[in-house]
């Protein structure tokens, strides 16, 4: 009944912002995905607001914003990875807001607890592996530093905003020793230096440079819908494990936003939040980026469905968030380049 009520009252705020066509909303994203079209157009065309866009780098938006102060046109910044929402937060970019409808729709775990940003789709970083090469493949986050996998791993360096989350919840779950020594462990394991995005990383397993990867789901799911160069012809070759499933459960990686400090469109902005919410606007971030829902109970694309089912780690990214500096300090001093 709760979700109708609430899908119930978007579709009101929806309906009655289209009567009235006011105005405009800036937008500050660095979502760089050219399937974010749809979710543009229709707002526009539900709502009767302009969307006003500039597209960059997350910390050139966020350094932007900082420097055009209490004049800046930004309503609304978009981003990925709950690094970048803490650093837009830390900056002073971002303000507050209250919206029952975001936080009946946006489970708690996956909104700032100043509510200064909020999670509208998600990603998980798992572990692929050569089928042909790896009996036993890790089966968990902890795995991955076993002494049986020395050489095998390709991973990201250590200035990726994915791999400063992941290792900021392991912090979280483990505490900072526990995390340095998996650090230092895994480190151990490289295959080769850390290089590419995470594309290349399972590239790397096709070309033979590593037998196990870490990789965001979507990258994977990608090439099973359309062609990756140098990945979609091998994926019967590659495996793939969700970790600790009989633990906290796989990692999540969040892209998300919030209204800016100084928005001059504030009433706007928060009415395109909160149709980042609605089903339609969920079921795009899976169907044209396949990436997972950050809203329960709404259907996922093809493509990511055929990557299987699997428990998620609901750990509160709010507190993740404050271990990226000990995450850092912890790469450092391991030398993870």
């Amino acid at each position: 009944m709760r979700h109708t009520a609430v899908t119930s009252i978007l579709a009101l705020s929806l309906s009655a912002g289209a009567a009235l066509a006011e105005g405009e909303v800036n937008l500050y994203s660095s979502r760089h995905y050219d399937t974010d079209e749809r979710l543009y157009s229709d707002f526009e065309a539900q709502t009767g607001i302009t969307i006003n866009r500039i597209e960059g780098n997350a910390d050139e938006l966020i350094a932007r914003m900082e420097s055009e102060g209490a004049n800046s046109p930004a309503d609304v910044l978009l981003t990925v990875d709950t690094s970048r929402l803490t650093r837009a937060k830390e900056a002073g970019v971002l303000q507050a807001i209250d919206s029952e409808l975001l936080e009946a729709r946006v489970p708690a775990y996956l909104q700032d607890d100043d509510n200064q940003w909020f999670g509208f789709s998600q990603r998980s970083r798992i572990i692929f592996y050569d089928k042909n090469d790896v009996e036993n493949p890790p089966a968990t986050y902890a795995d991955l530093a076993k002494p049986e996998y020395e050489g095998l791993v390709c991973i990201r360096s250590s200035t990726n905003a994915y791999m400063q989350t992941l290792l900021a919840a392991i912090v979280e779950h483990e505490g900072e020793e526990a995390a340095r020594d998996w650090a230092q462990a895994v480190k151990d394991n490289f295959a080769r230096d850390p290089q590419g995005g995470d594309t290349d990383q399972l590239r790397g397993i096709v070309s033979g440079e590593c037998d196990i990867a870490v990789s965001n789901t979507y990258y994977f799911a990608r090439a099973i819908r359309t062609d990756v160069s140098g990945l979609s012809d091998s994926l019967d070759s590659i495996g793939w494990v969700f970790p600790d499933q009989n633990g906290n459960g796989a990692h999540m990686n969040l892209s998300g936003g919030g209204v800016a400090v100084n928005a001059p469109n504030r009433e706007n902005a928060i009415k395109f939040l909160e149709y980042l919410t609605s089903d339609q606007a969920q079921q795009y971030f899976s169907a044209g980026n396949d990436e997972y829902p950050a809203v329960p109970g709404v259907a996922i694309s093809p493509s990511v469905a055929e990557l299987g089912f699997f428990k998620p780690d609901s750990v509160d990214l709010s507190a993740v968030a404050g271990n990226i500096p000990t995450a850092q300090k912890i790469f450092n001093q391991v030398g993870w380049e």
